[in-house]
């Protein structure tokens, strides 16, 4: 598959047409393939954004992208428009295959060694990055979402409310803790920049 074959979006309108998304869902269900590339050809662009922002990869993230939505195919059944705009059930989907993505993902080349200061231990980035995934899924699913959504997506308050179903307001005090539990996580950890003193 050639790299920049997806146009990535960073928004996701909410449908325009809700009726039209839901037919096609209700299709798809039954095995339609009409209704399953027009679901594709409609959200392919917002899930290879997502992806993209978290494998932080175009190759990576059109694997992710093909993940998905061979998942969907079989967990639609399961899909149900009263609990999750659908939006936001295919882009939880893309969260989940993204972060295994990483996971799985080793580096090829290791960084060389570098000194240690005794006074403050030094981090190699795939440690960091290992802390970091830890400190998340710690999190609550709705605040990791949140946290996600924002600093990797670029999401608005206003699009991440929108798009899950929640008020900015709850958004806002949602994403407040969030990062303060990430925050006090990764100084258990020791892995937040440190001050020297003066």
């Amino acid at each position: 598959m050639s790299q920049g074959c997806f146009q990535s979006k960073r928004t996701l309108d909410e449908e325009r047409r809700p009726g039209e998304v839901a037919r096609a869902v209700a299709r798809a269900k039954q095995g339609d393939q009409a209704a399953l590339r027009y679901l594709y050809i409609r959200y392919s662009g917002n899930v290879y954004g997502y992806a993209r922002s978290i494998v932080r990869n175009d190759h990576d993230a059109e694997d992710v992208v093909q993940q998905v939505f061979t998942r969907m195919m079989t967990a639609i059944q399961s899909y149900e428009q009263r609990s999750v705009p659908f939006s936001a059930w295919l882009l939880r989907i893309t969260h989940n295959m993204a972060i295994d993505h990483v996971r799985r993902r080793t580096p090829t080349v290791d960084e060389p060694e570098r000194p240690v200061a005794e006074d403050r231990p030094q981090f190699e980035s795939h440690h960091l990055r290992g802390v970091l995934h830890e400190a998340l899924t710690e999190l609550p699913e709705v605040q990791r979402e949140i946290l996600v959504l924002r600093h990797l997506g670029g999401y608005s308050p206003g699009e991440i409310a929108q798009h899950l179903g929640r008020s900015e307001n709850s958004v806002h005090g949602l994403h407040h803790r969030g990062r303060r539990a990430l925050q006090h996580a990764l100084t258990e950890a020791g892995a937040t920049p440190c001050t020297l003193a003066a």
